[in-house]
């Protein structure tokens, strides 16, 4: 049985209070602030027995509100880069605000990440809601969602929902930065990744898929055997991985399928990812740079942790031949991750 417990944490100026979420399990602890739906921290054991807050963060509310790299947060209302912040749903174009060079990013300038959700208690864990009206950030429909945190054991599972009253784009992921190592490690190179992708998208010179769906299979983003982190970074990626991942498709199309699995041999951390959504992004924190002040003063640098952020793939309103991303009114868009942490 998980213990599940909440207090006040802060308040954000013109929006209103804060909360932080505790949720206690044998194995793990995990906090939730009900800014951002913002995965807080997840206290872990490894193999010396020793608890380690492996999510990077920041010690205070006012870090969070004023935090660009979306620490923590689950990212809406699409995840990832829409090109040229444009779209065109049922013969309407629309045209989002930029806020990552030429292109729109994680939602805008004022995304989900953004928002103070309304917390609720829930059997092992915490349900965040959202309201999200017509014409926020330039998207269509009133949309209502739903994020739900449960802790059972060594699995934290997250579990997204959402409706809408006109066809809009959802893609919904959370953002958390890893390091089984802790929050505190200098780098991420002594964690070995695979991830279960015969496939991958390339990109251009900002970040978007070129509509190219490329094999793994002898190249840097072959992953589907452990791969230490360390000399694959180093091998001619540019500044680290910051890719979609295909997944293997199940024979269910949206069942949950196995995604990804990185282990620290050093303390043993393993975490395991499952999900229900067709790709992953692999993130290897290569925008931080150290000027971001965390956790106990810890400066966060270059390749300090790792993201996997579940989702669609990046602009798939934009590109046909990607996993449909449009959601109507008629439908509910529903799909789970979870987090597995265990030692070896």
């Amino acid at each position: 049985m998980t213990e599940v417990s909440h207090q006040q944490w802060g308040q954000v100026s013109g929006l209103g209070p804060v909360d932080v979420w505790v949720l206690q399990s044998s194995q793990v602890r995990v906090e939730v602030l009900s800014f951002g739906a913002i995965i807080r921290s997840v206290h872990c054991s490894g193999n010396d027995g020793q608890m380690k807050d492996v999510v990077l963060g920041y010690d205070d509310l006012e870090g969070y509100v004023s935090d660009k790299r979306y620490f923590g947060a689950v990212v809406g209302r699409v995840a990832n880069r829409i090109a040229g912040g444009h779209f065109t749903v049922e013969g309407t174009e629309y045209q989002l605000d930029l806020n990552n060079g030429p292109n729109a990013l994680h939602g805008g300038l004022k995304g989900f990440n953004k928002a103070i959700w309304c917390a609720t208690a829930v059997d092992n864990g915490v349900q965040l809601r959202l309201s999200s009206p017509d014409g926020d950030q330039g998207y269509p429909g009133e949309l209502e969602v739903s994020v739900c945190y449960t802790l059972l054991g060594n699995t934290l599972t997250a579990e997204y929902r959402a409706r809408s009253t006109k066809t809009t784009p959802v893609n919904l992921t959370n953002h958390t930065y890893f390091n089984l190592a802790g929050q505190n490690a200098k780098d991420i190179y002594d964690h070995e990744v695979s991830i279960s992708a015969p496939s991958y998208l390339p990109v251009d010179d900002t970040l978007i898929p070129t509509g190219e769906i490329r094999a793994v299979e002898g190249s840097p983003f072959d992953l589907r055997k452990p791969v230490l982190l360390g000399p694959r970074l180093k091998e001619g990626l540019g500044p680290g991985f910051d890719h979609n991942f295909c997944l293997s498709a199940p024979k269910d199309a949206w069942s949950e399928r196995h995604a990804a699995r990185v282990r620290h041999p050093a303390s043993g951390r393993v975490l395991e990812v499952s999900t229900s959504q067709p790709g992953v992004q692999f993130y290897t924190a290569n925008f931080l740079d150290g000027s971001i002040e965390g956790k106990a003063g810890v400066r966060y640098g270059k390749h300090s942790s790792f993201c996997m952020e579940t989702q669609n793939w990046p602009d798939a309103v934009n590109k046909v031949s990607f996993p449909d991303c449009l959601l109507h009114p008629w439908e509910e868009y529903h799909h789970i991750t979870r987090f597995i942490f265990s030692t070896v």
